[in-house]
């Protein structure tokens, strides 16, 4: 199968754990929508948000900074409440030389996955990691996250789904039935338009599946993704044949052939790297 005219399956053991080709950091308008970084933040954001899974408690305020022209200083201070993302993004910036953990670049870095992850040596990444995480792991736990950097591991959103998450479990939720489910919905998924329902796309995305023990990318399948609401929504347009980037059950935006393939490279760079430990 195909999504956008990009494969998108992949096996257990397909591809090694080394870096995606190189191209240029995304800048917004790529993905035919101005938004800040801030913005396009919150917008990926939002869906485990309402759902109560991470953030602060601030949903609706969120979803309309996000949609109604926004304002920076509200975003940032809602952005800060970010436990699991907030931390990745500082690193990203600081890797890099950037002041501004919500540059849109940086941003872009950690949902998508784009060239400002290289600055993040596996060094940088392991420390971080050990302040973050060794005192929530067993030691076997412990020693497997220490070795990800060295493996390839980036401060990707993928990598904190897939490789993170399994570990350490942050989503506040207590005990969960159908983990594979939930990361399926946590990582940053693709889907091509196939038709608008009301308030809903109806959309061809790429499943995460357990096959023979490993995780892969299945086939394509026709799901329902919420677009909508009150009247609003994050994407300027959504026509058949469009490539839409998913975070849980919203859409988030539309991507251009680049982010696609980045957002694509990246998810399957960070699945090889958890198959080592499944």
């Amino acid at each position: 199968m195909t999504v956008a005219g990009v494969p998108a399956t992949v096996g257990p053991a397909s591809r090694p754990a080394s870096r995606p080709a190189s191209r240029p950091a995304s800048r917004s308008a790529r993905s035919g929508l101005e938004v800040s970084g801030p913005t396009r933040f919150a917008r990926y954001a939002f869906g485990p948000n309402r759902l109560g899974y991470c953030g602060p408690e601030a949903s609706r305020e969120l979803f309309q900074q996000a949609t109604g022209g926004g304002d920076d200083a509200a975003l940032r201070d809602l952005a800060r409440g970010f436990e699991g993302a907030w931390p990745y993004l500082e690193l990203i910036a600081r890797a890099n030389g950037i002041a501004d953990p919500l540059d849109d670049r940086v941003v872009d870095a950690y949902w998508i996955g784009n060239d400002l992850l290289r600055a993040v040596t596996p060094a940088l990444l392991g420390r971080s990691l050990e302040v973050r995480f060794r005192p929530r792991l067993r030691a076997d736990g412990w020693r497997w996250m220490a070795a990800t950097p060295e493996a390839g591991a980036a401060p990707v959103h993928a990598f904190h789904v897939l490789d993170v998450f399994p570990k350490v479990g942050l989503l506040r939720t207590g005990e969960l039935d159908g983990v594979l489910q939930i990361m399926d919905s946590c990582r940053v998924r693709w889907g091509r338009v196939l038709e608008r329902d009301g308030d809903w796309l109806v959309v061809s995305t790429v499943p995460l599946e357990l096959v023979e023990g490993k995780l892969r990318l299945g086939s394509a399948r026709p799901e329902r993704i919420r677009a909508w609401w009150d009247g609003a929504s994050f994407l300027d347009a959504a026509a058949p044949g469009d490539t839409i980037s998913i975070h849980w059950d919203w859409a988030c935006e539309r991507l251009d052939s680049g982010r696609l393939e980045a957002l694509i490279a990246w998810t399957r760079r960070e699945l090889s790297i958890a198959n080592r430990s499944i």
